[in-house]
């Protein structure tokens, strides 16, 4: 995949680094002379130094070939430009950092595909470290509408030894959730499991849950605050 990243600061710089782990094109823009150097002496990803609000900027970016662009400026104002211009070469997928919520509408407007809400993402997780420190979040769906979530069962959790469908049916647990897999150290085995699958200690079982729904299936499978 072909992906352009508008702005080199601490998140553009790590996600830039994960996207070429993972085998993908990067194309880097920042205005920063001296980070566009380092990163690319870094990762040896391909920088342009320049304005990313800028339309000659971006087509010397080849942004026009892109499959997506990740607008990370610090600036909403720069980011929500930015996806203006981005659109309007032909970039279908367009994904925004949003530092203020007050330019929520502004970024609809600009054409941006996935907004990221910073501060809800932020306030999401120390949530989840303070009440749920065994649950972690790991990719979002529809938009932050649901998210997959890693729950590392522990030691006498009340779900050990239970079968999936024992947990499922429990009142507690959210109708609209779903265990979708089971990874096993001992075995080193991802499972997607079916209703008699049992659950052990130390497993990892990941569910796919609205944000809201978290508390009560941590409370179903048994995990103590």
């Amino acid at each position: 995949m072909h992906v352009a990243v508008a702005g080199a600061g601490l998140v553009g710089r790590e996600l830039t680094r994960k996207l070429l782990d993972h085998g993908h094109d990067v194309v880097v823009i920042d205005i920063d002379h001296e980070v566009c150097e380092n990163l690319y002496a870094e990762t040896g990803a391909l920088t342009v130094n320049g304005d990313a609000t800028n339309l000659a900027v971006l087509r010397d970016a080849g942004i026009h070939r892109m499959d997506v662009i990740l607008c990370l400026m610090r600036n909403d104002t720069d980011n929500i430009s930015c996806s203006i211009l981005a659109r309007s070469l032909g970039v279908e997928r367009i994904l925004a950092r949003m530092r203020d919520p007050g330019y929520e509408s502004a970024y609809a407007l600009s054409g941006v595909t996935n907004i990221v809400r910073v501060a809800d993402l932020l306030l999401d997780q120390l949530m989840m470290e303070v009440e749920q420190p065994a649950v972690k979040r790991i990719m979002s769906l529809g938009g932050g509408d649901a998210y997959v979530y890693a729950v590392r069962i522990p030691e006498g959790a009340s779900c050990v030894d239970k079968s999936v469908r024992e947990v499922a049916e429990k009142a507690d647990f959210p109708r609209e959730s779903l265990l979708m897999g089971i990874y096993r150290d001992d075995d080193e085995k991802f499972r997607i499991p079916r209703g008699q699958d049992v659950l052990k200690a130390m497993d990892t079982v990941f569910v796919i849950a609205h944000a809201g729904d978290i508390q009560p299936i941590a409370q179903a499978l048994g995990l103590k605050e």
